[in-house]
């Protein structure tokens, strides 16, 4: 039996989101989820995220050169380095949003999976999926340790 995961959980608990700006409320989303560390430098995650859902209000689909640009803009008005902005760095971010379900790929455009709010796909695919199987799997090894 291999030590690999099948999947992964990290969910972190903060302080009510009051008098938060928009890219300080994803920053918290994204280290609420696990997609982001305490203290990380590299944070373009966030900024994918952010890019993703507003795009998400008109439904559009964003090709990885739009997400980029775009990206790269924001960063630009929040006086933030480009640190992390390189193209394998972006697609490495979508591909954990999407390895996360949060993203969904058709063709070459991203877009939040079904073109449902963040607060949804939390509670769809988090909520109702990963943690009671992960909760799950937990009781069944508690209960073979209560065998041995």
């Amino acid at each position: 039996m291999k030590d690999l995961p099948l999947s992964e959980v990290t969910l972190r608990k903060y302080e009510k989101p009051i008098g938060l700006e928009k890219r300080e409320l994803v920053r918290k989303v994204c280290l609420s989820l696990g997609l982001l560390q305490l203290g990380d430098s590299r944070d373009v995650v966030v900024d994918i995220l952010l890019v993703l859902n507003d795009a998400n209000k008109d439904k559009k689909r964003l090709s990885k050169d739009e997400i980029s640009n775009n990206v790269e803009k924001l960063r630009k008005q929040y006086s933030l380095d480009s640190r992390g902005l390189a193209e394998s760095n972006i697609r490495r971010q979508l591909k954990r949003l999407s390895d996360n379900m949060l993203i969904n790929k058709e063709g070459n455009r991203y877009y939040l999976s079904e073109h449902s709010s963040l607060r949804e796909i939390f509670e769809n695919n988090f909520e109702k999926f990963i943690i009671p199987q992960t909760i799950e799997r937990i009781k069944e090894y508690l209960s073979e340790l209560e065998n041995i």
